[in-house]
């Protein structure tokens, strides 16, 4: 998107409905594409089964069929799904190509970045390590002396929704925001690569602000403001940078996304310092795999020399 953003040929304050006429249906066609990439708008929990994901009639009318949760640009939830195929929808609509494509070639590949892939097709399949569920979900006692509450709020990550990454379709679907397949060491490159833009990808400007100006403050369902800008999260300066996966040790400038499972990735301006951490051992207790999160990332910021 920051490409599209850099070319002139997306503001990021028009509607979807205007790029995609299918999704305005329902009361949805004042949404903005701003608000779908700070998951404002309305529809994190819009169904959509793995059997439409790569059928590019289906999910266009699934778009057409989604009713908002609640009146865009009043809450923030993160949309696991489906604000990221809206956004590759999106894509393929400005660029007339298939969004995976336009990943390979305008990014992935200009970086070297062999081991980061969306969408692997079938035959190239064999080196992917096989998600694997590991513990039990935390108990209701121990969740509520936690956090306050007996159980996490529903979401479209599900166990099995995680498994079903396991399947080879699945797989060579790429789905956006979910279905990527890397090293962690090409996840560290990428990150590296949003602090110095060696090959000149993006726009100096539009990657300034990608990685820095944080658009929206709205709080998550444990009241944490989201410090999200278009596409990534802040650390932020108010002590929360843990809550939002990157760890007690990184400055407020860093930027990242922690993903399902334990998935980590992020990059701080004040050392120079980007990195990556991917497991396929899914940990159900979500207290301990939050605690093991914030504890590698922690780590990992104080590997700079003194």
């Amino acid at each position: 998107m920051w490409i599209l953003i850099g070319e002139g040929s997306l503001d990021v304050s028009r509607t979807v409905s205007s790029l995609i006429p299918e999704f305005a249906a329902n009361g949805k066609d004042a949404i903005t594409v701003e608000q779908v990439m700070l998951h404002t708008s309305g529809f994190p929990r819009a169904p959509f089964g793995s059997l439409e994901w790569d059928d590019r009639e289906r999910r266009l009318a699934r778009f057409s069929n989604w009713r908002c949760n609640w009146e865009p640009g009043t809450r923030y939830e993160y949309h696991p799904t489906s604000a990221h195929w809206v956004l590759a929808e999106i894509i393929e609509r400005l660029t007339g190509g298939d969004f995976r494509s336009f990943i390979r070639e305008r990014i992935l590949d200009p970086l070297g970045l062999q081991g980061l892939q969306v969408g692997v097709p079938i035959a190239q399949q064999g080196d992917i390590n096989d998600l694997v569920l590991t513990g039990k979900p935390t108990p209701p006692d121990e969740l509520e002396a936690a956090i306050g509450i007996r159980e996490l709020p529903l979401t479209d990550v599900t166990p099995d929704a995680l498994m079903s990454f396991n399947q080879p379709d699945v797989r060579a679907v790429g789905v956006p925001g979910a279905g990527g397949v890397s090293t962690a060491a090409d996840l560290a490159l990428y990150y590296q690569a949003l602090l110095a833009d060696p090959t000149g990808i993006w726009k100096p400007e539009v990657l300034a602000d990608a990685t820095a100006n944080v658009r929206n403050h709205m709080p998550d369902w444990m009241g944490t403001p989201a410090n999200r800008s278009l596409g990534l999260i802040i650390a932020g300066d108010d002590g929360k940078a843990g809550a939002r996966g990157m760890g007690h040790t990184v400055s407020p400038r860093a930027f990242g996304h922690n993903g399902a499972g334990g998935q980590i990735a992020w990059a701080d301006p004040a050392t120079g310092l980007s990195f990556g951490y991917v497991t396929n051992g899914l940990d159900q207790d979500e207290l301990r795999q939050w605690r093991r999160t914030t504890g590698i990332a922690s780590r990992a910021a104080n590997c700079i020399p003194s």
